[in-house]
C-alpha cells in the first residue's frame, strides 16, 4: 500500500506542469487560436522563474515573474496571428524557437546554481485521509494550484457568460462579431491566459519539480499538452484525467527500476510518448468524434471586415 500511495503521489506531481500547460492551451484553442509555442513558452516561464527566485528569494516572485514571462511571449504570438492574421502554426512553432534560444542565452550563467524549492504542505485532517490524503493533500503549493486552476476553468467554461462567449467566438468569430462581441479582445485574453499557465507550468520545473535550471529541461512537455488537448476532446475534466495518465507515464520507468527491471533507461523514458503517439493514433480511428468537439474556427485567422 505504501508503494502505491507514493507512486500515485509521484503521479500527480508528474503531471502537474502537463495540467498547468494543457489548460491554459485548452482555454486558447476554444477560442479559435492554435498556439504551439507552448515549449517555448514553458521554458521562458522556467528560467524567468528561477533566476527571479535566485536574485530575489522568493518563490512568490519567481512565480510571478514566470507567469509575466509566458504571458509576454504569449502576446508576441498574439500580435503575429491574431492582429496580422498569420498562420498560426508558423507563428506557433517560431515562439518555441525563439523560447528556446533566448532562454539557453538568459540561463546561461545560471546552470549548475540551486534554490530552496517549493516542499509540501499536509492540509490538515483532509492529508490523514488513507491513500488519497497523501496523494492529493500532502503536496506542494502549485500542485494545490493546479487543482484549483482546473476547477476554475471547468466552472468558466460550464457555468459562465464569458465562457460562452469564448465558446461563441471559437465556433464562428464571424457571426460573434456581428452579435457585438470583440473577437480580436477575446482572443488576445485567451492567448494571454495560455501564455501565463504554460509559464507557470515552466515555474513548476525550475522551482519545484527539480530546482534548478537546466537548458531544454522542458524535455517536450509543451508537444505532449498539445496532443493532451486533442485527446481530452477539448474538456477540462478529461485534461486532468490525461495529464496524470501522462504524469504515470512519465515515472513509470523508475518506479520499474526500483523493482529491479532490468531493460534501458532511456527505452523506459520514451514511454511518455509512446503513449502520445498510440493516443494519436486511437483518436484517428474516430476523425468524426474528434471534428465534433473541435472549434470550427481553431487555427483559422480572423480578418475583421473581410
Amino acid at each position: 500500500m505504501e508503494l502505491l500511495t507514493n507512486v500515485l503521489a509521484a503521479t500527480v506531481v508528474a503531471g502537474t506542469p502537463l495540467l498547468l500547460v494543457a489548460l491554459g492551451e485548452l482555454i486558447c484553442e476554444r477560442s479559435g487560436v492554435l498556439n504551439l509555442g507552448q515549449e517555448g513558452m514553458m521554458l521562458m516561464g522556467a528560467v524567468a522563474g528561477f533566476v527571479a527566485t535566485l536574485t530575489s528569494g522568493s518563490l512568490f516572485v519567481g512565480v510571478v515573474a514566470a507567469i509575466l514571462a509566458g504571458i509576454a511571449m504569449s502576446l508576441l504570438f498574439a500580435f503575429m496571428a491574431v492582429t496580422l492574421a498569420a498562420n498560426q502554426y508558423a507563428a506557433g512553432l517560431a515562439l518555441t524557437i525563439f523560447g528556446t534560444g533566448l532562454s539557453a542565452f538568459v540561463g546561461a550563467g545560471f546552470v549548475g546554481e540551486s534554490i530552496d524549492g517549493f516542499t509540501r504542505v499536509a492540509i490538515p485532517l483532509l492529508s490523514d485521509i488513507p491513500v488519497i490524503g497523501r496523494v492529493l493533500f500532502d503536496q506542494d503549493a502549485l500542485v494545490y494550484l493546479s487543482l484549483v486552476a482546473f476547477a476554475g476553468v471547468w466552472f468558466f467554461l460550464r457555468h459562465t457568460r464569458g465562457g460562452l462567449l469564448l465558446r461563441a467566438v471559437g465556433e464562428d468569430p464571424e457571426a460573434a462579431n456581428a452579435n457585438g462581441l470583440k473577437v480580436l479582445t477575446v482572443r488576445y485574453l485567451a492567448v494571454a491566459f495560455g501564455g501565463g499557465m504554460a509559464g507557470l507550468a515552466g515555474a513548476y520545473l525550475s522551482l519545484a519539480y527539480t530546482p534548478l535550471w537546466t537548458e531544454n529541461m522542458t524535455a517536450g512537455r509543451g508537444w505532449i499538452a498539445l496532443a493532451l488537448v486533442v485527446f481530452a476532446t477539448w474538456r477540462p475534466e478529461r485534461v486532468v484525467l490525461g495529464a496524470y495518465l501522462f504524469g504515470a507515464a512519465s515515472i513509470l520507468h523508475l518506479v520499474l527500476q526500483g523493482l529491479g527491471w532490468k531493460s534501458s533507461t532511456e527505452l523506459l523514458a520514451m514511454l511518455p510518448y509512446v503513449v502520445t503517439i498510440l493516443m494519436l493514433v486511437l483518436l484517428s480511428w474516430n476523425p468524426a468524434r474528434t471534428r465534433l468537439n473541435t472549434p470550427l474556427s481553431l487555427g483559422q485567422p480572423y480578418r475583421p471586415g473581410r
